[in-house]
């Protein structure tokens, strides 16, 4: 899939290394096509590397994707320079009148606080009222899952009794449900995360659907409203490194955290992780996007 984005943007030149199409805006002008138009509302505090994962991930389709980046405005970023925000990122107040074919409302480390504390809370709940009508669907990811389902449908999440964190088996439910089309009956996730919501609680809700689950760990995949909402309790878009680098950061800050199960190699966090999840990964996205974006969004937004 060719990636439509800012030609200057930073990830942009390890995507083309790793032989992904990624499309400046000059060529894209050139194609005789209408591109889905995506929002992905980045709420991680490391921007940049969640950017490059979800490009990497939004990549396996033969569709042409315009990404827009959104910030909250509520919320100043500690980690991500606000030079990189001016220019890479807009606002909701900039784009509250248009319209986008799908978007992604990612993860945040902010899970051990009620929802209501965190200080963009409220602009959260705006964004998620202005889906409804302005997205044709809507994927949420870890903290954004809890989140979305905290507001479309009351739900709230619960504290664990430790961290969820590592990669993890979890098996389909029903693979007739295209967004597992072509998954194993088990396959494998990263998780890192305090809290979760618990299986009893949206089987309580006739609007949603358990599509993927583990007996260990609980419910990664759910869907409601044939697919406009879309809520992965994982981060299946992770890099291989990705939780090795949350492991030696918390281990650097002198906390107390089990190595990340099912990763290192014989649990050796000197030894290179293994990569287990990126077919899956690339299979959730690409089915996302062909099934619940492209098949249903009107040509005309």
């Amino acid at each position: 899939m060719p990636i439509k984005t800012q030609s200057d943007l930073p990830a942009l030149e390890i995507l083309e290394n790793e032989n992904i199409f990624v499309m400046d805006e000059n060529r894209a002008l050139h194609q005789d096509i209408r591109p889905l138009k995506v929002c992905i509302l980045n709420l991680m505090p490391i921007k940049q590397d969640t950017e490059l994962q979800l490009l990497r991930a939004l990549s396996n389709t033969p569709l042409q994707i315009d990404v827009t980046f959104l910030n909250v405005s509520s919320h100043i970023s500690q980690n991500t320079s606000a030079n990189h925000l001016n220019k890479f990122y807009t606002t909701f107040e900039e784009i509250k009148d248009l319209k986008f074919d799908g978007m992604i409302i990612t993860g945040a480390p902010v899970e051990q606080m009620p929802f209501e504390q965190v200080d963009y809370w409220e602009e959260l709940c705006m964004i998620m009222e202005w889906t409804k009508a302005n997205v044709t669907s809507t994927l949420h990811i870890c903290w954004g899952a809890q989140a979305g389902m905290y507001y479309h449908y009351g739900i709230d999440k619960k504290l664990l009794p430790e961290k969820m964190f590592g990669i993890y088996p979890f098996r389909v439910l029903n693979r007739k449900v295209p967004l597992v089309r072509g998954f194993d009956d088990i396959f494998l996730a990263p998780n890192s995360r305090y809290t979760t919501v618990a299986k009893e609680d949206i089987e309580k809700c006739p609007s949603l659907k358990i599509l993927a689950e583990s007996e260990d760990v609980g419910v990664l995949l759910t869907i409601a409203d044939e697919g406009r909402q879309i809520f992965v309790m994982g981060h299946p878009e992770y890099d291989r490194m990705t939780l090795d680098n949350e492991y030696k950061r918390d281990i650097g800050k002198g906390l107390t955290i089990a190595v990340p199960k099912n990763y290192y190699p014989k649990d050796d966090p000197g030894q290179r992780p293994l990569l287990q999840w990126r077919a899956h990964s690339n299979n959730l996205y690409s089915n996302w996007l062909n099934y619940y974006v492209y098949q249903v969004t009107p040509y005309e937004l």
